[in-house]
């Protein structure tokens, strides 16, 4: 049976778990900031894998991370002083830049270019 003690030690070791995971995602975001001029993020919910933090720095380029939980990657924001957006609205999203590679990859076969290979 467990004691009132070991729920504690339980709880404690899951903060001291989750703390360590957003410092980790926390320096991430902030060398990305700092390899983009700056950043903004918006928190997207993915079901079971957790919660994708989507970075999109001042120059256009963007990036994303996933924490297992919610509330670690909001954790994870604070600590590196992300700003961040409710949604992925049109004008956050205006911001992202694209080149020819994400066109590919995402259009490529619709608009005339190499199917992407199959893996």
């Amino acid at each position: 049976m467990l004691s009132v003690a070991d729920t504690e030690e339980t709880a404690n070791t899951a903060d001291k778990k989750q703390d360590r995971r957003a410092a980790k995602l926390a320096k991430q975001i902030g060398a990305f900031a700092k390899q983009h001029g700056g950043a903004e993020g918006q928190l997207a919910h993915i079901g079971q894998a957790g919660t994708r933090i989507v970075l999109v720095g001042t120059d256009g380029g963007w990036g994303d991370l996933v924490a297992p939980e919610y509330d670690t990657a909001k954790l994870a924001a604070e600590k590196a002083g992300l700003t961040l957006h409710e949604e992925f609205d049109g004008e956050f999203a205006a911001r992202v830049k694209t080149g020819p590679y994400e066109w590919s990859r995402m259009a490529g076969m619709q608009l005339g270019g190499t199917p992407n290979p199959v893996s």
